[in-house]
């Protein structure tokens, strides 16, 4: 019985070919595309030091997870081993797990949940479950975090009712437009490799990589964004991007035009 870290043990096997530019690598592409993890982890610290001068927690946890992320996508995609896999998904699975414990709006707490801390102990619990059942059936994981961003699009449909700000909402279209080309090149690699070998581009699963980078600074963002609205309004955040709007590649920070002490 192979070992969980021996090579090519995991129950999945993206379509790049294995081993073609490296004999340590088993996905070349798909492992040095996840340098835009370590990329994207200092420039949400840089781009929200306003922000960080009052909530450094959430930012600094989402900027350490993002370099986990990448660490262990690289080790799965470099060995396609079990373990690789299993530490793959579930680095994404407690990042997610964190971002929600610190930034899921109060307002849409269920009825039996008086206060953060319980909410907490609550998505503490739910994802240790999941961690778990990720072991009964580690093909599933995937397909069950891309879900979540479902959850996702659904909270940002209902804060958009409530917001007129016209620069929230092409910020929060551009991360749509992002996301959609993210999950189309995700979902090409897995379910459509033959057609990708025909044309001899075996790489979409390196480019979602990186898509999905640019999809979650601009989710960072509006999710920043709104809690600094709905925590302290007084603040008056307002969305920028550096280094100008008009720039090619303009990235989008929130700036804290009154800054409050708040917690």
């Amino acid at each position: 019985m192979p070992s969980i870290f021996s090579y090519q043990s995991a129950a999945v096997d993206w379509c790049e070919g294995n081993f073609e530019h490296s004999e340590y690598i088993a996905e070349y592409y798909n492992t040095i595309s996840n340098i835009s993890f370590f990329i994207l982890a200092p420039l949400i610290l840089w781009l929200n030091s306003p922000y960080m001068d009052f909530r450094p927690l959430p930012v600094r946890g989402l900027a350490i997870m993002e370099i986990c992320i990448g660490i262990f996508s690289a080790y799965f995609h470099m060995t396609l081993s079990y373990a690789g896999q299993l530490l793959d998904e579930l680095s994404i699975l407690w990042g997610m797990a964190m971002c929600y414990a610190f930034w899921f709006p109060t307002r849409y707490f269920p009825g039996f949940i008086k206060n953060r801390d319980q909410f907490v102990r609550v998505v503490l619990l739910v994802t240790l479950l999941s961690t778990l059942m990720s072991f009964v059936k580690p093909a599933l994981n995937a397909y069950v975090l891309n879900c979540v961003a479902f959850h996702l699009l659904y909270l940002t449909t209902q804060e958009l009712k409530q917001c007129k700000n016209p620069r929230v909402h092409h910020l929060a279209a551009v991360m749509v437009i992002w996301w959609v080309i993210s999950i189309g090149c995700w979902l090409a690699d897995k379910f459509l490799c033959s057609w990708c070998q025909q044309l001899n581009f075996c790489y979409l699963h390196s480019l979602w990589h990186v898509f999905i980078n640019v999809t979650l600074l601009y989710c960072a963002t509006l999710i920043i964004y709104f809690d600094i609205l709905y925590e302290s309004p007084a603040s008056e955040p307002r969305l920028m991007y550096w280094p100008s709007e008009t720039s090619l590649l303009a990235l989008p920070y929130v700036a804290v035009l009154k800054p409050q002490k708040w917690c």
